[in-house]
């Protein structure tokens, strides 16, 4: 069986029992999914544990199974494959059943708390504008040259990924950018995939609900790079303090950029206000439609990258200067009367802090900066404090709102949130759970000039509230409210 050519080595395989002469006609990990002739592999989810489902799976049609506990009541005409880590297996085995299609294509992989749907995007736009046909996978989309699939995860798992980059390589894709986020590597589904490539943007406090110490997060971080091979490039930002951490291990050859520390691609930025970016690169001046010096280090990672992957410099910065910003990161719109309104993914204390600096250094000096801002559900609670300071402590007014609730009572997270605010900016702090109204309160404070922040949401189309996704859109709800005032 094709499938398990690489557990023997890759897998820590311990036994096989039946067969391994079958025909497999489909492989999954989702018992639902199971067809005549099925591989199943029951892996441990954080929720589910698939041996608790392997004889529906063989009810089902599965004719192999892959697990890391043998069944003791065990079917004579089933394979049974035992190995150490079943979510291993099926990353190597996703890769074989789809002909390893990231060995066709150039793969470049971004990681960082902040930076990442940005920096693959503009990777992405800037290879179709210098005529490759290319494969995008990050948080907002899924792209195949235009063709768009919708996206759950910041990184798929092993099947659907294996599928999306066969797909890519069907349609003639030379270049393919993703979103490799910590989660996928601790759960193995980029096991098996051949990078050419890696980019550290940075790291900072986020998702330690899941790896519960900063340590364990940063050591999921730099797996990716100890899993590269001796032909791969690993590209970091050297003036993040983690930075040369992610290279300690790697076979591949290493490289850095920064704007303030020696390093191998160097940026400088000369202007910075809501027109875009006047940035010196490698000693070449080039205009980008990008706003803010965390912008800056996204241009310089997209143009390092493209460097590295031997496009023209000269090109490369002529394509980058015509690049658009990504929706719902710095996304800005300004009312007939001059409120400037702001959507941003901003949702990390440092992403958020990022963005209200930004405003701070484009801002005149008299107008008032209205920071609405929220945070997730059935996530990192240590976070929920600190960003309310940081947002009192760049703004005129701040409104406490929802994000996308979850499962958790809105009150609470906002009791959470308000518990990190200095009783000095009690008084400039509301709370609105209401998120809509949250926003059309902002709106009545504005005055022409002032600058409206939203941040949590960004490019989301949706609020989850128990379970259900309701339609909502910052941005959209932002420009009604502006238009409202014009009427």
């Amino acid at each position: 069986m094709k499938l398990l050519s690489d557990i023997l080595y890759k897998s820590r395989l311990e036994e096989v029992i039946g067969s391994t002469n079958l025909a497999i006609s489909s492989v999954t990990f989702d018992s639902r999914k199971v067809k005549k002739d099925s591989l199943f592999v029951a892996t441990r989810g954080t929720a589910v544990d698939g041996h608790n489902f392997i004889d529906k799976a063989i009810e089902a049609g599965a004719v192999a199974i892959v697990c890391e506990d043998l069944p003791v009541d065990r079917k004579d005409a089933v394979t049974y494959v035992k190995v150490t880590d079943s979510s291993l297996a099926l990353g190597y085995i996703a890769c074989n059943y789809y002909d390893n299609p990231s060995e066709k294509l150039k793969l470049v992989g971004v990681t960082g708390t902040n930076g990442k749907t940005t920096t693959v995007t503009l990777l992405f736009n800037l290879f179709r504008t210098l005529g490759y046909n290319v494969g995008l996978l990050s948080t907002v989309q899924n792209k195949i040259n235009n063709e768009i699939i919708p996206s759950t995860h910041t990184t798929p798992d092993a099947l659907a990924l294996n599928e999306l980059l066969a797909a890519m390589v069907e349609k003639g894709c030379q270049y393919a950018f993703m979103e490799v986020s910590s989660h996928a590597v601790v759960q193995n589904r980029i096991a098996g995939i051949n990078f050419t490539g890696a980019v550290f943007s940075n790291i900072t406090h986020d998702h330690l609900d899941y790896h519960k110490t900063f340590d364990e997060y940063i050591k999921a971080k730099k797996r990716f790079f100890d899993l590269l091979s001796e032909d791969a490039f690993a590209l970091v930002n050297k003036d993040d303090r983690h930075g040369m951490v992610m290279m300690q291990n790697t076979k591949a050859s290493r490289h850095t950029y920064g704007l303030k520390t020696v390093a191998d691609f160097k940026c400088k930025v000369i202007e910075n206000h809501l027109g875009g970016l006047l940035l010196n690169i490698d000693g070449q001046e080039v205009w980008v439609k990008l706003i803010g010096s965390f912008n800056a280090y996204n241009a310089l990672a997209v143009y390092s990258t493209a460097v590295l992957l031997k496009q023209d410099k000269s090109q490369v910065l002529i394509a980058l200067s015509n690049l658009n910003s990504v929706e719902g990161r710095f996304q800005y719109i300004k009312s007939k009367s001059g409120i400037i309104g702001i959507v941003d993914y901003a949702h990390t204390p440092d992403a958020l802090k990022n963005v209200l600096e930004t405003i701070k250094d484009i801002r005149n000096g008299n107008e008032q900066v209205i920071t609405l801002v929220g945070c997730g559900g059935d996530r990192d609670t240590t976070k929920r404090p600190i960003m309310a300071q940081i947002a009192c402590d760049y703004s005129n007014r701040v409104i406490l709102t929802s994000d996308n609730p979850r499962s958790e009572d809105p009150e609470e997270i906002l009791n959470q949130m308000q518990a990190g605010i200095n009783p000095a900016d009690a008084k400039k702090t509301l709370r609105i759970s209401d998120r809509k109204e949250a926003i059309k309160t902002a709106v009545s404070f504005a005055k022409p000039g002032d600058i409206i922040l939203v941040a949590g949401k960004g490019h989301e189309k949706y609020q989850e509230v128990k379970g259900v996704k309701h339609p909502f859109d910052d941005f959209a709800i932002v420009k009604e409210n502006f238009e409202l005032l014009n009427s």
